[in-house]
């Protein structure tokens, strides 16, 4: 699904400095690397604090601990996507409300989270499914309107610029109050181990934050909040200098394999292709996501699979129907276009060595196999 190996041949050299620079100065935590690692992605995303962290799923967590939710307050997401958006709202005791999602972007329904706000609601999480930018004008007018915080989880769609109704352009993760974001190897930008990252431009809250993330201390041995022990080490944040001056370069290769496929799928009867709205760097394709319509979805992914073509689905099964987050309020009502996603998805591979020869073997290979 990725070709990890072929991004790393060429940029090994500067990645290998990188590297060797912690090792001769053997400031393996919270070292110079991750300084400037902060300082370069800050610059890059136009927002004034970038807090690095362990892993995304701990910048997610921690993100809600600073804005101080309170267990049994209520936070709204998406049902469709993986699972740790919700995992760290039931972690912290937090009540997670699932909705459902659009059926042409795969992200979180607005009308969906205007039905589901109640008295106890505190928080919106949006998703960024897929490397596509959520329709962040209507989800902060309504966090305007009833007091909620807006945590915007990023960890697949890093680069993307979300364009609002006024005509200007953000980073998305810089929308929100808060954001969080995963260096997992791969993701768009990516390390070559667990890391992330939480985006904020409140003052007072990246105070907070920044405590968090290191046991709650802000001077040695005085720990003023709870918190965590969650850091991005020197080596990851040198692996991901390397890598951020490529970032929009990466992700165009992406925004230019995706057009290739869905110029290759394109009006067949059994495929629905991605819907991009906005302009074209809303979307930086994490996932590149067909919907096979009235065909064995299944069976395609096992001729692909058959044929050495890597495929996935994401996600096979709904985070409401997941043992560990069952809840009597959720009805299969509620969710009709998760529950259609989940038996119609089937992501490509998708990463930026991908080159005209592998998009139209893998193309032809669905043609293939659909045209029986």
């Amino acid at each position: 699904m990725v070709d990890l190996k072929g991004q790393y041949e060429q940029i090994k050299d500067t990645v290998n400095a990188s590297i060797q620079e912690v090792l001769d100065t053997n400031t393996y935590i919270n070292g110079p690397q991750v300084h400037s690692f902060q300082k370069n992605l800050e610059d890059y995303l136009g927002c004034k604090h970038v807090i690095p962290c362990a892993n995304g799923t701990d910048a997610l967590q921690i993100a809600m601990m600073g804005l101080g939710l309170k267990p049994g307050d209520e936070v709204i997401t998406a049902d469709f996507t993986f699972a740790a958006t919700v995992e760290v709202i039931a972690l912290l005791q937090l009540t997670p409300v699932l909705v459902d999602v659009d059926i042409d972007t795969f992200n979180i329904s607005i009308d969906a989270i205007k039905k589901a706000i109640t008295p106890k609601t505190k928080a919106i999480v949006p998703v960024h499914l897929f490397g596509q930018a959520a329709n962040m004008d209507e989800i902060m007018e309504l966090a305007a309107q009833h007091n909620l915080f807006v945590i915007e989880d990023n960890a697949q769609a890093i680069g993307a610029n979300y364009k609002s109704q006024n005509g200007e352009k953000t980073k998305v993760g810089c929308i929100g109050h808060v954001a969080s974001t995963s260096f997992f190897p791969s993701k768009n930008l990516g390390c070559y181990g667990d890391g992330g990252a939480i985006f904020t431009n409140d003052d007072s809250l990246a105070h907070i934050l920044r405590g968090i993330v290191n046991h709650g201390m802000y001077v040695r041995y005085h720990h003023d909040v709870v918190g965590v022990n969650s850091r991005l080490d020197s080596i990851q944040a040198g692996v991901l200098n390397a890598k951020l001056p490529k970032l929009d370069a990466y992700n165009q290769a992406r925004q230019t394999a995706a057009a290739k496929y869905s110029a290759a799928l394109a009006n067949h009867k059994n495929i629905v292709t991605p819907v991009v709205v906005g302009d074209k760097d809303s979307h930086v394709f994490h996932q590149y996501t067909l919907r096979i319509l009235n065909a064995d979805r299944d069976g395609l992914m096992q001729h692909l699979l058959d044929k050495g073509i890597p495929c996935a689905i994401y996600y096979p099964i709904p985070l409401h129907a997941q043992k560990a987050y069952l809840d009597a309020r959720y009805k299969e009502s509620d969710f009709p276009v998760t529950n259609q996603l989940v038996k119609e998805v089937i992501s490509l591979p998708m990463h930026t060595e991908l080159d005209d020869e592998q998009i139209a073997f893998i193309t032809g290979s669905i043609l293939e196999f659909l045209n029986r």
